[in-house]
């Protein structure tokens, strides 16, 4: 399905960071296959937010720049994959986002869906957990942070107040700390996972790799509106990194806390 002048399933970075943490990118890119063509979608919306989280790749960049950290970002669009969801939630291969159908999507057969999985999906998550199993056998436990980011307002709803959200579950050792220092500036408007939470049922990436190996986990939503440069979003991982690095640094957060079997 990925011809030579497509590329790669996902994009590393800094692969000898020496931080206790790995950042991940779900949503990096809008890339399609060629072999997709356009998937159908008018050129108008191929790089909204249905297609790609806007902005989170730069502030993926900057944290593993930031922290002397490995990352990981995605290499196509959720529209192909959506590499945050389980293979058996349809929103995986969604056939309409915020009002836009996805023709390509309603079209495609078993074949067509097995091929996305094994040439996107399945290689960027064998990486995820590559890493996390070489920071195991370096004997370090590390936090996972993955970078999401929000569109300001959905067709035909209200504009969002939220500046960033916090998303947890379960765990809130890094979500607890980093909730309370954002909500001490009182510059911003903070979501504690409004108006997107961490659902174990449907996103996959943070529970699949962090949660049920007990690790440190952080996932945030920062408003795109907030991030539609680059020096804007490299304000805001400046800001995430200033306000977690010690969290980040602590032994005592950094332990394996199962919830799971």
């Amino acid at each position: 399905m990925l011809g030579a002048e497509d590329p790669p399933p996902f994009q590393p970075l800094n692969g000898g960071g020496r931080a206790p943490c790995l950042i991940v990118c779900d949503h990096a890119s809008a890339i399609i296959p060629q072999a997709l063509g356009t998937l159908g979608i008018p050129r108008c919306h191929r790089f909204e937010h249905i297609a790609w989280d806007i902005g989170a790749a730069a502030i993926a960049r900057r944290l593993a720049a930031l922290f002397d950290a490995p990352a990981l970002l995605a290499g196509y669009s959720r529209l192909v994959v959506d590499c945050n969801r389980h293979l058996d939630d349809p929103s995986a291969f969604t056939q309409i986002s915020d009002g836009i159908a996805v023709p390509g999507n309603a079209a495609m057969s078993d074949d067509q869906r097995a091929r996305r999985i094994a040439r996107i999906y399945r290689p960027y998550h064998r990486a995820i957990d590559d890493a996390l199993d070489r920071f195991q056998q370096a004997g370090t436990v590390p936090v996972l942070i993955s970078c999401h980011t929000m569109t300001d307002s959905l067709r035909g709803h209200p504009r969002r107040p939220q500046d960033i959200a916090i998303c947890w579950a379960l765990d809130d050792r890094i979500a607890a700390p980093l909730l309370a220092r954002l909500e001490a500036r009182q510059d911003l408007t903070v979501g504690d996972n409004t108006p997107y939470g961490l659902d174990p049922g449907k996103d996959y990436t943070t529970p699949e790799h962090a949660m049920r190996r007990g690790l440190p986990h952080l996932q945030f939503e920062v408003r795109q509106d907030l991030v539609a440069s680059d020096a804007a979003a490299d304000a805001w991982a400046r800001l995430i990194f200033d306000l977690t690095r010690d969290l980040i640094a602590d032994p005592e957060l950094r332990r394996v806390k199962l919830y799971w079997p």
